[in-house]
């Protein structure tokens, strides 16, 4: 049963006696549901100065709800009218104290929510709301010099009658000071040089608190010039303006010069050449004016100088005065890049998200993900084509190799890696209440067949490839900084970390997470190994997952950034990158093989079914993950590889396969690398062909171990190649062929590989498809939008017969509901882009040109685009996380792990998030809470949207 909690009705209730008259109260309920019968937890809060000494509390259902047995007091029925009275111990309730009672009930049909409820006949107010906090000063994007006070203000208000008791400030975690009467205010001292979150707290006097919505600040070294944004967009024959003023009050009045120093002379200052601050105007912004003639492209900087003080540049692209749409994506371009909007850490790493409380595959907003870093590689690549800087693409790269890809230190034991004995098998179970699963020797892998050639090619046994995962701000402490694994963990990150170990079943609601190099450290005596792998005896190691559609996408990045630069005549600035690209290309290959290296095809039995040799263990399509790990200890050496179980058609990528098979700056160096990613293109674009269904829509993916434990699939289950149908691939809550996000993303590369080549199996593929997604897509009269969001499946397809393909007529997608998620949307404009510039296709191009002004007219915000999103599951903050029973150990803050754990129980500093009251108003019975996340991703799509539709349809 999982846990829920139902929203409290206000509804007034009758009867009421005149003594009852001074209570003052308060009821929360949670409910646990399964269909049939229900159990019910109700709190009761004394929210008056007096005790309530004995309480009844009456309250009533509207359905067919029948009372099984209660506990923690008296429980009664009459009809749909139920009576609770306090037991002997819990009758008296101290002011501020609460107590609980629950009950089992039974039922048929629907089960609704009581709409109010009465403590001694006085109706109760639902949960308390907590005060609303506002931070006034400073302002998102101050600039101040090290040494000069920041000045904090804030506003707050509380709910429900209730008082302000203080306001705390903060930077990021670090309180900074309190004010405990109105107005607010705190002068925040000693802030180090560089990037701040500050934010304001605000207690009311029932205990209830809420953060303000943070502010990014930066602090100068000394005295500087602010100009902002520091990027610029202005077509041909226009002009553009943007802000100057100083991070520190001077002593006496200051001259700031603004003049072109590098670049395009098609564009010039024509307005704010001198400006002049003095001690009292000097944070008022004054306009600089530049302006581009008829007919220049390119880009130049723009110098800010002032006596004394450190100066700004800003970075002005002349665009053709048609290119509407590249301005947007300068405009975008400098919100992500903004330093006060918070898109990135200190060492210019990418967050998941701007908000820190979002839990999806990452568990944290500042966390990042191998996708984000590879959206920052391609957000770049499309700067470079606008711009003509490759610096900022080439700098991405760095970043990412230097903080994402593990180095020789993390993985250090390759050299003992065996490839004719890869890995010992171990079962992939359906709950995470199966595990740890046991390993098994006497289920033989088979060889790998590119572990020598990869040496040969690269001289290293290490692994060029992305890990997936990374904790940028070390919120959990596991201290996992590459390159210093051997060293043990460090206070500080940014930090490998590791989440889904354990089957299909295992939601990010009931993962553990753990450090990437597990020396023992934390959880329990064998770290955290023995809650995923059953083993006779555990040593200190390293592993790490790749998620290969981000090193794929990194890859695409890799070919587009080739062109453009080529088309600049500037391929010799990009060239060193792309080579890495190319060897990032080779190592994917190890997503392309079996999990075990088995022989692919009708493989049965994790015995029995045969051990691969050659490369008949290579299915050729891009899985979910490849995997390598080893011994810490290098005087005891051991390594292992590991594939995937299940190749997924939201994964497949022809575009990166086009490049590494056919562009000669992206050839793989190994002996066998081309003519593998080659054979994946046909194979990936015939997978393509066997998913999609009679509507038009991409079905799950396949596998070559049935539940992942090589098991016998149910008779007449389709096979592609051998390799079985699965409907949800991977990951089954949610069901992982449900998001039409991984259309988007899918098909938006499959549009890229027709664009650039004109295969016909791929356009014959998106004719089907571009039909079903606008048949299911609206564009409103006032330009906003809906498009699916969720897909439901029925049937499966054909099975593949390479000469005479089936039709796939049992194969059925239907739309259960809508959205206007804007990165999602980015995805499918640029899909809609690609095909329609190929394809002619106007209703296409329209709805793509649609979207992206939908999104900006009606979505933008100061940064970003983005829209609320209500997280009804997050009332699964309270949900168990199986530990097996005597199983204890603890995370690196301390909080304990054990069989009574919780997703929030072993990540405690959820409950110090500036948004988490809003959480726990939900877990207390509240609405469900409603955010507007700005994901890193999302952003980037959107822009990438827009400079392909500038590029190819504007």
């Amino acid at each position: 049963m999982a846990a829920f909690a139902l929203p409290l009705g206000m509804t007034a209730a009758a009867g009421t006696p005149a003594q009852a008259a001074a209570v003052q109260c308060s009821v929360d309920q949670k409910a646990n549901d399964w269909g049939s019968g229900f159990t019910t937890e109700l709190t009761v809060t004394n929210r008056g100065s007096a005790a309530i000494d004995g309480w009844t509390l009456t309250y009533a259902y509207t359905g067919n709800q029948q009372l099984t047995n209660g506990w923690s007091g008296s429980w009664s029925q009459s009809g749909k009218n139920i009576t609770v009275r306090s037991a002997a111990w819990n009758g008296t309730i101290a002011a501020g104290a609460a107590v609980t009672t629950g009950a089992q009930f039974s039922y048929s049909g629907t089960n609704t929510a009581p709409g109010a409820f009465a403590v001694n006949g006085t109706v109760c107010a639902g949960a308390h709301q907590p005060p609303i906090t506002v931070l006034t000063s400073p302002a998102a994007g101050a600039v101040f010099s090290a040494g000069d006070p920041v000045p904090m203000a804030a506003t707050a208000a509380a709910a429900d009658g209730a008082g302000i008791s203080k306001v705390e400030f903060y930077d990021n975690t670090t309180l900074l000071g309190t004010d405990t009467t109105s107005p607010y205010t705190y002068s925040a001292q000693g802030l180090a040089a560089g990037s701040h979150s500050v934010y304001a707290r605000a207690y009311d006097s029932l205990g209830a608190s809420a953060e303000s919505t943070p502010a990014g600040i930066t602090v100068a070294a000394g005295p500087a010039v602010v100009a902002t944004p520091a990027q610029l967009g202005v077509q041909q024959g226009k002009s553009a303006t943007f802000d100057v003023k100083l991070s520190t009050r001077p002593t006496a009045n200051v001259t700031a010069t603004v003049a072109r120093t590098a670049g395009n002379s098609g564009l010039s200052v024509t307005g704010g050449a001198s400006l002049t601050f003095t001690p009292s105007n000097w944070s008022t912004a004054q306009k600089a004016t530049i302006s581009a003639d008829a007919s220049g492209t390119g880009a130049a900087t723009f110098s800010v100088t002032a006596p004394g003080h450190g100066k700004a540049e800003v970075t002005v692209t002349q665009l053709a005065a048609a290119k509407e749409y590249d301005a947007r994506f300068l405009d975008l371009y400098g919100k992500i890049t903004d330093p006060a909007n918070g898109y990135f850490s200190s060492e210019g790493i990418p967050y998941h998200s701007v908000e820190t409380l979002i839990v999806e595959a990452p568990d944290h907003g500042h966390e990042t993900t191998s996708e984000a870093y590879s959206y920052l590689i391609w957000l770049q690549a499309m700067y470079g084509k606008i711009t003509g800087d490759w610096t900022k693409f080439n700098g991405a790269w760095d970043t990412m190799e230097k903080y994402m890809i593990p180095t020789h230190a993390d993985q250090p034991t390759n050299s003992f890696y065996n490839a004719s004995k890869p890995a010992t098998y171990a079962p992939e179970h359906d709950t995470p209440n199966e595990y740890p699963a046991v390993l098994d020797g006497s289920a033989a892998s088979g060889s790998d067949p590119i572990a020598a050639e990869l040496k040969s090619a690269y001289g290293t046994d290490d692994i060029y490839g992305m890990h997936w995962i990374q904790d940028v701000d070390n919120v959990y402490g596991f201290g996992n900084t590459p390159g210093k694994c051997a060293a043990g963990p460090t206070e500080t990150g940014p930090s490998y970390i590791n989440t889904f170990q354990r089957g299909s079943q295992e939601s990010v609601w009931e993962t553990v997470t753990h450090p990437t190099c597990d020396n023992f450290t934390y959880g329990g005596d064998n770290g955290y190994l023995d809650l995923f792998t059953g083993d006779a005896s555990y040593a200190k190691q390293w592993k790490f997952t790749n998620a290969p559609d981000a090193d794929a996408r990194a890859v695409q990045a890799a070919y587009w950034a080739d062109i453009w630069a080529e088309e600049q005549g500037k391929s010799g600035e990009v060239s060193a990158t792309v080579a890495k690209a190319a060897k990032m290309g080779d190592y994917l290959r190890y997503s392309m093989f079996d999990k075990y290296f088995k022989k692919v095809g009708n493989c049965v039995g994790p015995t029995t079914c045969p051990a691969g040799s050659g490369k008949d263990s290579a299915h050729y399509l891009m899985s979910w993950y490849y995997a390598w790990g080893g011994a810490t200890d290098t005087s005891a050496g051991w390594s292992w590889r590991i594939g995937s179980s299940h190749a997924h058609g939201g994964y497949q990528n022809p575009m990166a396969a086009y490049a590494l098979s056919s562009v000669a700056d992206l050839k793989p160096k190994s002996a066998t690398g081309q003519q593998d990613w080659a054979k994946s293109l046909d194979r990936q674009l015939d997978f393509y062909q066997w998913l999609q269904s009679d509507e038009g829509a991409i079905a799950g993916g396949a596998t070559n171990s049935w539940k992942g434990s090589y098991a016998q699939p149910p008779a007449g289950t389709p096979t592609f190649h051998g390799m079985y149908y699965d409907e949800k691939p991977v990951y089954h809550d949610p069901p992982s062929n449900q998001w039409f996000g991984f259309q988007a993303w899918s098909m938006e590369r499959v549009a890229e590989y027709y664009h650039e080549s004109g295969d016909a199996q791929a356009k014959a593929v998106l004719d089907k498809w571009v039909d079903w997604a606008l048949s299911e897509t609206t564009v409103n009269p006032d330009g906003t939008y809906l498009m699916p969001s969720t897909l439901k499946w029925s049937g499966a397809p054909d099975t593949w017969n390479a000469s005479n393909p089936g039709a796939n007529g049992g194969l059925h997608v239907t739309v259960a509901d809508y959205t206007n998620d804007v990165g999602v949307a980015g995805a499918y404009a640029r899909t809609l882009t690609y095909y329609a510039a190929k394809s002619g296709d106007t209703e296409a191009k329209a709805t793509a040109r649609a979207l992206l002004d939908g999104m900006w007219e009606h979505y933008q915000d100061g940064a970003g685009v983005a829209v609320p999103e209500t997280r009804a599951d997050y009332n699964r903050f309270d949900d168990p996380v199986y530990v097996p029973n005597g199983w204890t150990g603890a995370m690196p803050n301390g909080d304990t792990v054990d069989n009574d754990s919780t997703f929030l129980s072993i990540r405690s500093f959820y409950e110090d998030d500036p948004n988490w009251p809003k959480v726990q108003s939900y877990l207390d019975g509240g609405a469900a809470p409603v955010f507007t996340y700005h994901r890193f991703w999302a952003q980037a799509d959107i822009a990438l949207a827009l400079g392909a539709y500038s590029d190819l349809l504007e």
